[in-house]
């Protein structure tokens, strides 16, 4: 088996990008659902959004350095659809 070391590396980095963005958008609607239920402070609302949207930011940061989008982390799932949202 011959393997190119720079696309398994990339690759790996799109895996781990990809997980960590799924951890992000399942986060996200957590603290959605939490916030229309009403279990969260106004103070509590103003710290969830601002780490949600610098998480945000830095997923584009980290895809831009990788030299991936975010199109590049979503895995087709076949007939269940894509596994990411956007």
């Amino acid at each position: 088996m011959d393997l190119d070391p720079d696309k398994v590396g990339r690759d790996l980095v799109s895996l781990v990008l990809t997980v960590v963005e799924l951890l992000r958008q399942l986060m996200e609607r957590q603290a959605l659902r939490r916030c229309d239920q009403g279990d969260v402070s106004d103070e509590q609302m103003e710290q969830i959004g601002t780490t949600l949207m610098l998480l945000d930011e830095r997923m584009d940061v980290l895809c831009e350095q990788h030299g991936l989008t975010r199109g590049d982390l979503n895995l087709d799932l076949g007939p269940l659809g894509t596994l990411l949202e956007r």
